[in-house]
């Protein structure tokens, strides 16, 4: 088992990508509350895929925890029981974590999937944690950081159920983020740590500083690009999904910043690129974020000057999330090489 661990660490941080994919398509839908409840969805395990299935019938048999939509609220059985011919509310009990009571069926089940492989992003990292222990004897920080990634997967949970509590508040929705990013970070460090052809890399302190500099920025336009989609969000609640071009009239101050930004992730990366090359320092990583950040660029002006093309949001926010993961694995290489010797003079 392990052997197999880093291939365990690669599955789980594919998954988590995924996840972060899927969530980025519930955003972008409109699909946050699709299943209203948590960690089932409208009570069941498997959700309804008409809202017929969420109406109140005779002679049917309910589950305690099930629930129904009732003058536009939502109740909740009590307990098992099978219903007569006439409705009893006394066996019902309202929803009070929220009052949203809408049912789609495509955002339920959009949003159903982004919880399927959130859960088997966590079971991989369980897999990953039992895994880990063939490193104990040699490595206990492996398996110490292989059961705090579980525990991190538990807490990212716990945050979408208060997203989902909360009907989508905006500064948590930008907490889950996160989240998800720092899990991405830790899954990365396991795959760092325990890979086994170790080449070596020509020592350069300045670099880390510049390395830390840049995937510090790509954090920061994370977390202002979520606030600038809190605003297109609300702007399509107020002129609907068809004006396009009003979704960014007289947007907040963290669009502006989040535009200037990217001029400056563009030329630092730019100019870490043209060190990292002319200087030989045999980090090909480099490659990966440069094309990473012209894709981003391009998702980015579509957006703005095309009108928001379908899947640009979700293709803009998972590029984000593939430039932090990849300049996070770079700061590791770079402070790995900070760690040698220095290269002798002369």
């Amino acid at each position: 088992m392990r052997h197999r661990f880093r291939k365990i660490a690669k599955i789980s941080l594919v998954l988590v990508y995924l996840v972060i994919a899927a969530g980025a398509v519930v955003r972008m839908t409109g699909s946050g509350m699709g299943c209203p409840d948590w960690p089932k969805c409208f009570g069941y395990y498997i959700p309804p895929t008409e809202a017929s299935e969420l109406q109140w019938q005779p002679n049917k048999a309910y589950k305690k925890g099930q629930v129904i939509i009732v003058d536009e609220s939502l109740r909740v059985a009590k307990m098992d029981f099978s219903t007569n011919t006439d409705f009893s509310s006394n066996r019902w009990e309202p929803y009070t974590k929220h009052e949203y009571a809408i049912f789609n069926p495509w955002h339920t089940w959009i949003e159903f999937i982004n919880r399927l492989l959130g859960a088997l992003a966590g079971l991989a990292t369980l897999v990953l944690a039992i895994a880990s222990f063939g490193h104990w004897k040699k490595r206990k920080s492996v398996t110490i950081l292989s059961l705090l990634t579980v525990f991190a997967m538990g807490f990212q949970a716990w945050l979408g159920a208060t997203v989902v509590y909360s009907v989508l508040e905006p500064v948590k929705i930008t907490i889950h983020m996160v989240m998800a990013l720092v899990i991405v970070a830790m899954l990365l460090y396991l795959i760092y740590i325990t890979r086994e052809n170790r080449k070596d890399i020509r020592f350069n302190r300045s670099l880390l500083t510049l390395v830390l500099i840049a995937a510090g920025l790509t954090l920061i336009q994370i977390v202002l690009g979520t606030q600038v989609r809190q605003f297109v969000d609300h702007q399509i609640d107020l002129v609907g999904e068809t004006a396009k071009n009003l979704w960014l009239q007289n947007p907040p101050m963290s669009f502006y910043i989040h535009r200037s930004f990217s001029i400056l992730v563009v030329l630092l990366n730019g100019y870490l690129g043209f060190r990292i090359h002319k200087d030989r320092l045999g980090l090909p990583k480099i490659n990966w974020v440069l094309a990473i950040i012209a894709l981003e660029v391009m998702s980015g002006m579509a957006m703005y000057y095309l009108g928001f093309p379908f899947s640009t949001q979700p293709i803009h926010l998972m590029l984000a999330a593939l430039l932090f993961g990849t300049q996070f694995y770079l700061v590791l290489e770079v402070m790995n090489a900070s760690k040698g010797p220095k290269p002798a003079k002369g």
